[in-house]
């Protein structure tokens, strides 16, 4: 953690609204005044789409699975190496994972590629994450340690599997077999490194549908936003002003003492009501240090 150098994470994976999230962030650090370095979580993959079904395959005739959630396809300690850089310097890489053609094209490039590692834009105000991995720890990396706002995006795990089959199969061009098997392999690496980092997050966002997702390999379409609610959950903060969030968000309710549960669509707003005063805070807590810094020099 660091000062000068904040870092944001938010952690999790497809269903949880992942579009409202980044819309929300842009907008908080647009008014605020911030210019954030972006990192996708994506950048920290081993291997291209062709490399990672290669492993796959390696992995089954060895009865061992693989998944994007794990670490045999992800380098944490490049991650943790890049959190750990930018709290020290506000310097660190980042490249970019071209999921699709229309990704891909403008860097002449297939889709499942990677483009070159580049340095992040210098005089940056904080470091802001989005992936998977953002609170990951292992016995070998805490990536977690080094992230000033944590913030979990968590779809309760049905919703996420509609998200999941749907968006690969529509945009990504895999088979539904695939996307299904995909989901099985992955159930080793979501439970040890997947959820636990959902315990270690400042705030959670768990989008909850009100529609029937009781089989999710044969829904047709996404639960909107208005079908479902988002229950909010702090961890270890204080001060929290629960009444006015109740009074700025019609139809939320507290469902614990640390939990806010929201209509699903006020979640865009919930996001900026809540976030923008810890991210200020950062931001000041930032400049503060700057101009500490500059008088002891």
């Amino acid at each position: 953690m660091s000062a000068k150098h904040p870092i944001i994470a938010v952690t999790g994976s497809s269903g949880a609204g992942t579009t409202t999230t980044t819309t929300a962030f842009n907008h908080i650090f647009r008014q605020l005044g911030i210019k954030p370095a972006i990192v996708e979580g994506d950048s920290f993959h081993r291997y291209t789409r062709a490399e990672m079904e290669m492993m796959i395959r390696k992995g089954q005739e060895e009865h061992k699975s693989i998944s994007y959630f794990g670490p045999e396809a992800n380098d944490f300690g490049k991650l943790a190496q890049c959190f750990e850089t930018y709290s020290h310097t506000g310097q660190g890489e980042t490249r970019s994972y071209l999921h699709t053609f229309d990704e891909a094209v403008p860097f002449n490039q297939m889709p499942g590629t990677f483009t070159q590692w580049q340095p992040l834009p210098d005089n940056t105000d904080m470091l802001y994450y989005e992936g998977l991995h953002g609170g990951v720890v292992t016995d070998e990396h805490d990536v977690a340690q080094h992230v000033d706002l944590l913030i979990g995006m968590v779809p309760i795990v049905n919703l996420e599997w509609i998200q999941k089959i749907i968006r690969d199969t529509s945009d990504r061009g895999h088979t539904r077999e695939k996307v299904m098997g995909s989901i099985v392999r992955s159930m080793d690496d979501y439970v040890n490194h997947i959820t636990p980092q959902f315990s270690r997050t400042h705030i959670n966002f768990q989008r909850v549908p009100t529609v029937d997702t009781s089989n999710p390999f044969s829904a047709k379409s996404i639960p909107s936003f208005d079908e479902s609610f988002v229950v909010i959950r702090f961890r270890g903060m204080e001060n929290v002003d629960f009444p006015y969030y109740l009074q700025m968000l019609e139809g939320s309710f507290m469902s614990r003492m640390n939990t806010l549960v929201v209509p699903g669509g006020k979640m865009s707003l919930a996001m900026e009501l809540i976030l923008t005063p810890l991210i200020k805070a950062l931001f000041i807590k930032r400049q503060h240090a700057l101009t500490t810094n500059d008088h002891q020099d």
